[in-house]
């Protein structure tokens, strides 16, 4: 008898349909074709126990079973379920009537239960893509799936819980999560805040102007200055995900293995801080399967890159293309994926190797020139990208024993939203430009025009500091993001003088 079952397999981030056809009759072998790898080779032990588990057994007969399409490589253990139950059904163990319109997939133990697997969410979108009425996933992918309208999610536990809603023994209702009210829960719920942090105004000014417009920033400051303590409280004042950036997020990280059971939509942009040893392929994805790598998973969110020189340089240069692009397409032998990457770099690292060049008090032991060599482990275009370079100093003691409390994160996050609905509106027409840092170069001709002051003021910086033309165009988005926050149309003088004033850092003006 051939039966057909339906799963699907995860390529990048998204999901590709694939349909199992099972043919159980006369004879004794068992052959699996389509591609499969050797996880999906041996799932014939693994069902094989699941169905003595449920006190079933292994049909006597010839089994032959083809994984179509044939020339999409199948990976992984996800299929167990639909070849388990494809086996069932081919043998005439249990009916298929109940098959009809119905995605199935999951790993089975050796006693029979389902296990979770990774890509729920984009095969949940997939399938109500190809018109399919539902979907069995493990119970524990079952949230996660249900965040999808318009396809009924069954969560399941175990093999004889499939068994008997096939024999009409059974029949859940299908999962339902209430989006608003999951939003409302996890989404404002953060440890951090940034009225702990005493002094350090003007660099928590420059961070909020970077969240504001999403631009890459780089703190440059001796150690205990704060740097790594004001990162950790970036995501306290970043706006909101929208329900097509939670749902973006989620699928990476589904995909990646990396969501939360108990929360089934991620609700709050993520924050990512790779160890400084993280290798390229670490950083940006990769491998014989291709998975995102650090720079994917913070998509909508924050990398944070802690010692930023050192990292490996060839890691380092491998961000210089997705910072601009904003999607890394990793490209194999026989696929080629690509992962969305549209991320705020925020990245922290000394003055030099001991520390305290620059500083107020401490002297630097540096020997002459190691302060240009540990800064020349960052280049020159890496530099270019990030939009703001900021000095940290260490508070003193009057500002820390201030009793007076700074402004608390929930404010400072609502001049950050209000800037950005300016700029949603200006950008209203794009789907690709969101904010300032991803203008193009039309778009800052279009709404960066400065007066004469302003254009007089800005080529005497150029002039004096030997920007580059991307430094130029950097300095302009962020001074109309200054504006933005000032709820001006036009950029005057002062937020171009502050835009400027945060590129002091550049590696010339720096090292002295």
């Amino acid at each position: 008898m051939l039966v057909k079952t339906f799963s699907a397999a995860v390529s990048g981030i998204d999901a590709v349909p694939v349909t199992i056809e099972v043919d159980v009759n006369r004879g004794v072998r068992y052959m699996l074709v389509g591609l499969p790898d050797a996880a999906v080779k041996e799932s014939q032990q693994r069902i094989e126990s699941a169905l003595r588990a449920a006190g079933l057994h292994w049909p006597g007969r010839q089994v032959i079973i083809n994984m179509a399409p044939a020339d999409i490589r199948k990976e992984g253990s996800s299929y167990d379920l639909p070849l388990a139950v494809g086996i069932l059904v081919a043998s005439e163990m249990v009916s298929g009537d109940r098959l009809d319109g119905l995605l199935l997939t999951g790993e089975l133990s050796l006693d029979g239960a389902v296990r979770p697997v990774r890509g729920a969410l984009p095969m949940a979108l997939r399938a109500r893509e190809e018109g399919f009425r539902g979907m069995m996933v493990p119970a524990l992918n079952a949230p996660e799936a249900a965040v999808v309208e318009g396809i009924d999610i069954y969560g399941v536990n175990s093999l004889t819980e499939v068994m008997a809603y096939l024999r009409g023994e059974w029949s859940p209702a299908p999962l339902r999560v209430d989006l608003k009210e999951l939003f409302s829960r996890e989404g404002n719920i953060y440890d951090t805040d940034f009225a702990d942090v005493k002094g350090q105004e003007n660099v928590k000014r420059a961070l909020e102007v970077a969240v504001a417009g999403s631009h890459n920033a780089i703190m440059i400051g001796p150690p205990g200055s704060g740097k790594t303590m004001l990162a950790r409280r970036l995501p306290g004042i970043l706006p909101p995900l929208t329900p097509e950036e939670a749902l973006e997020t989620t699928r990476i990280h589904s995909v990646a293995g990396k969501t939360e059971n108990h929360i089934p939509l991620m609700t709050r942009r993520p924050f990512r801080s790779p160890h400084h040893t993280s290798s390229d392929i670490a950083l940006i994805g990769g491998g014989p399967v291709p998975q995102p790598g650090e720079i994917s998973l913070a998509h909508n969110g924050i990398l944070f890159l802690d010692e930023l020189p050192e990292f490996k340089r060839s890691v380092l240069e491998v961000l210089r293309q997705p910072l601009e692009d904003r999607i890394i397409t990793i490209a194999r032998a026989r696929m080629s994926c690509n992962f969305p990457a549209s991320v705020m770099l925020i990245a922290s690292m000394n003055p030099c190797p001991c520390g305290y060049h620059n500083h107020p008090s401490k002297e630097c032991t540096c020997a002459p020139g190691m302060v240009q060599r540990y800064l020349s482990r960052i280049s020159g275009p890496l530099l270019d990208r990030i939009d703001i370079h900021i000095e940290v100093v260490p508070a003193d003691y009057e500002k820390l024993a201030v009793t007076s409390s700074p402004e608390s994160s929930l404010v400072i996050r609502q001049r950050v939203v209000a800037a950005r609905n300016i700029q949603s509106v200006r950008f209203e027409g794009s789907d690709t430009i969101h904010s300032n840092a991803q203008m193009t170069p039309a778009m800052i001709r279009r709404h960066c025009h400065l007066d004469d002051a302003g254009g007089r003021l800005l080529r005497a910086a150029m002039d004096k500091r030997g920007l580059s033309a991307r430094a130029y165009d950097r300095i302009l988005k962020v001074a109309r993001t200054i504006a933005d926050l000032d709820n001006s149309d036009v950029i005057r003088p002062d937020h171009l003088s502050e835009a400027i004033n945060y590129r002091n850092l550049d590696r010339e003006g720096w090292a002295g």
